[in-house]
C-alpha cells in the first residue's frame, strides 16, 4: 500500500542570533528537550559594512546556546525556552546517546576551539545545563564537528568523542565519566583544509568517517593507526560537510556535500555509492530517523530540508533515493536539523485529549490570521540581501537590507505560526502499511536566525479524504 506525507508547522521562533544547531535530547524520559546553537559574527568598531575578513581578528565570534522544552498537549505554542546561556560561537552540538554519570550530556564544539561537555539536571520544565569540562583542541583554531561513539547505545563503552577543526585536524577524545573530563587520545593532520566533519562508525567505534574542504572523504581505522588512512574517496566534488553512520543497519554510511548530492555507501565497498541523490543544495547535516533504518534527513543549505526513503538504495543499490517531502519554508541557510526521538503519539501519551485539541474551533479561527503572519514575515526576508564571504569562511556574514543597511532581529510576531503547509505524495516505499505515524522535527536556517518546530506524518494513501496534488 503507498502511504502519503505531510508536513505541519508547530512553531517558529526568533533565536536572535544566527541558528546552525539544533538536536533532541535521545536519553529516555527527556526527549522533550530540545538544545539549539547560535553562531554571530560582531564587527569590530569602525569596520565598514563591506569588510568582512573571514578567519581574521579583531572579529568577535558570539554564541548562545538555547534549551527548550516541548509539550505536545499546547497547541499554539508547544515549544517553551527555559535556558540561555552566552558562549563562544557554536558550530556543533551532540547529546550523547546514553546517560553520562545518570545525567543526559551535551557536547559543544566552539569558536574557540574547545569542546565543552554540558550536564542536564532538574525537571523537565526547570531543567538547567552546567558546564562540567572543557578541552581545548589547539590553539587558533575552530572546532567545527563533532560526533560520540554511543550511537546504538550501551555497548559502545567506554565513551568517545570525535571532533574536526578548521586547520584540517581530527581528535579522539576519551571521557571519563567519573570525573567528569576528557582527555586527547589521539590527534593527527586528517585534510588540508578545514575538516568540516568527523563521525564515527556506531558499529565498530575503533573506525571514524572525516571529510573536508579539500573534497575528500576518509576513513581511519585506529587499530592501524592515523598516519594514513584506510581508504580515500574523491568521489564528491567539493566538500565534504556531512557524515553519519546509520545507527540501525550496520555498514550503511551516508554522507553529503557542498556538491549538492547525498551518497549512501556501503562501509565494505568504498570504491561506489550505493546511491547518488541531487538535492539541489549544499549538504549541511544528515540524520537517520531514531526508529526507522531507511528514513534520512538532510540539511540542504539553499533548498530547504529534505526527508529521504533509502530502502531500495539499501536492498538493490538504486540510482537514487526517494525524497518523500520538502520542507522549504525557511528562508535562509538550512543548517540545523533533527528527529525528536519520540513520536507524537509518545510525547502527548499522557494527555488524551491532544487529538481533540488540535482540530478545536480555536485552531480554525487562527489559522487565517497565522497564514497573513506567515506571509508577512516571508515578505520581510525575501527584501533581505545575503553577503558573506565563501564556505569556508566558517558562517562569517553580515546582514543587510537593500540600501545596505543592517537589520535587526525581527518581531516577535514570528514567534507562532502555524501554518499548514499540505505536502503529501506517492513513493515507492515508506514507513509501513495501515498505519499512520506523527514524527516532530526541528530546523533551523542561519541568516534569518529562525528554529522551526514542525510535524511529519506518514498515513495510507487511502486514509486521505482530499487527492494528492
Amino acid at each position: 500500500m503507498a502511504r502519503s506525507y505531510k508536513t505541519q508547522i508547530l512553531q517558529v521562533i526568533d533565536t536572535e542570533y544566527s541558528a546552525d544547531a539544533v538536536e533532541w535530547c535521545p536519553v529516555a524520559t527527556w526527549h522533550n528537550i530540545l538544545a539549539l546553537g547560535t553562531y554571530q559574527l560582531k564587527k569590530p568598531e569602525g569596520k565598514a559594512n563591506g569588510d568582512c575578513d573571514g578567519m581574521d581578528e579583531p572579529h568577535t565570534r558570539l554564541g548562545r546556546l538555547y534549551l527548550y522544552h516541548f509539550k505536545p498537549d499546547q497547541l499554539f505554542m508547544p515549544l517553551t525556552e527555559v535556558q540561555r546561556i552566552e558562549t563562544p560561537a557554536i558550530l556543533d552540538i551532540k547529546w550523547c546517546h546514553i546517560s553520562v554519570s545518570e545525567y543526559p550530556t551535551l557536547a559543544i564544539a566552539n569558536a574557540k576551539g574547545a569542546v565543552e561537555l554540558c550536564r542536564l539536571n532538574g525537571r523537565e520544565e526547570s531543567c538547567r545545563l552546567e558546564t562540567v569540562c572543557s578541552l581545548e583542541l589547539g590553539p587558533d583554531c575552530l572546532a567545527l564537528s563533532l560526533d560520540w561513539s554511543t550511537g546504538i547505545g550501551q555497548s559502545c563503552r567506554p565513551l568517545k568523542l570525535i571532533s574536526s577543526d578548521s586547520k584540517g585536524h581530527l581528535s579522539l577524545l576519551s571521557v571519563d565519566e567519573g570525573a567528569p573530563s576528557m582527555d586527547i587520545l589521539s590527534q593527527w593532520k586528517g585534510h588540508e583544509y578545514e575538516a568540516w566533519i568527523a563521525a564515527f562508525d556506531y558499529w565498530n567505534t575503533d573506525i571514524v568517517y572525516s571529510g573536508g574542504d579539500d573534497c575528500i572523504l576518509r576513513g581511519w581505522d585506529f587499530r592501524a593507526g592515523t598516519e594514513s588512512p584506510m581508504f580515500t574517496s574523491k568521489r564528491h566534488t567539493m566538500g565534504v560537510c556531512s557524515i553519519q553512520s546509520n545507527p540501525h543497519r550496520e555498514n550503511i554510511l551516508a554522507t553529503g556535500s557542498y556538491d549538492e548530492r547525498i551518497l549512501l555507501w556501503d562501509t565494505r565497498k568504498m570504491k561506489c555509492p550505493l546511491a547518488d541523490t541531487h538535492v539541489q543544495g549544499g549538504v549541511w547535516r544528515l540524520k537517520w530517523h531514531p526508529t526507522h533504518s531507511h528514513l534520512l534527513l538532510a540539511a540542504c543549505m539553499h533548498n530547504g530540508f529534505h526527508i529521504l526513503d533509502c530502502q531500495q538504495s539499501m536492498a538493490q543499490a538504486t540510482e537514487e533515493c526517494t525524497i518523500l517531502s520538502s520542507y522549504v519554508l525557511h528562508n535562509s541557510l538550512a543548517y540545523g536539523a533533527d528527529w525528536c526521538k519520540a513520536s507524537l503519539t509518545d510525547l502527548s501519551a499522557y494527555n488524551e485529549d491532544t487529538a481533540s485539541l488540535a482540530g478545536s474551533e480555536s485552531e480554525m479561527r487562527g489559522q487565517g490570521s497565522s497564514i497573513q503572519e506567515a506571509q508577512k514575515l516571508e515578505v520581510q526576508v525575501q527584501n533581505l540581501k545575503i553577503s558573506y564571504e565563501s564556505p569556508t569562511g566558517c558562517f562569517d556574514l553580515m546582514v543587510e537590507d537593500e540600501d545596505g543597511v543592517y537589520v535587526p532581529e525581527m518581531s516577535d510576531t514570528i514567534n507562532n505560526i502555524p501554518v499548514l503547509e499540505p505536502n503529501a505524495q506517492r513513493a515507492p516505499t515508506g514507513c509501513g502499511t495501515g498505519y499512520r505515524e506523527q514524527n516532530i522535527l526541528a530546523t533551523c536556517s542561519f541568516y534569518d536566525h529562525v528554529l522551526h518546530v514542525w510535524k511529519w506524518e506518514s498515513s495510507p494513501r487511502e486514509s486521505l479524504h482530499e487527492p494528492l496534488s
